[in-house]
């Protein structure tokens, strides 16, 4: 079974896109890869998720232009680093 967090993924609620800065529409965006636990019908573990705007999680999931594959993993890579210090800095995430 996948890592799941209901507190993880709701902590993008209210805060801004971490690619865009875009506030209103945030959600958790999980990993498409497959070697991230990306499969049919299933969702990415929750930690490989980063705080996406509609306008920017619909370009990752290619509901809307044209990105390439590499160009997505990129979006997401970077994004996500930005996003695991986000969660440390914000106190989301802790080390006991």
């Amino acid at each position: 079974m996948s890592w799941r967090s209901k507190k993880l993924l709701a902590s993008a609620e209210g805060r801004s896109c971490i690619r865009c800065g875009s506030v209103g529409t945030t959600v958790a965006c999980h990993a498409n890869s497959v070697a991230l636990g990306k499969g049919t019908g299933i969702k990415a573990p929750d930690f490989y998720s980063v705080h996406f705007c509609a306008a920017c999680h619909d370009l990752y999931d290619g509901r809307r232009g044209n990105l390439t594959r590499e160009q997505k993993q990129e979006m997401f890579t970077s994004a996500f680093f930005s996003q695991v210090a986000r969660w440390f800095e914000q106190g989301i995430v802790v080390v006991k």
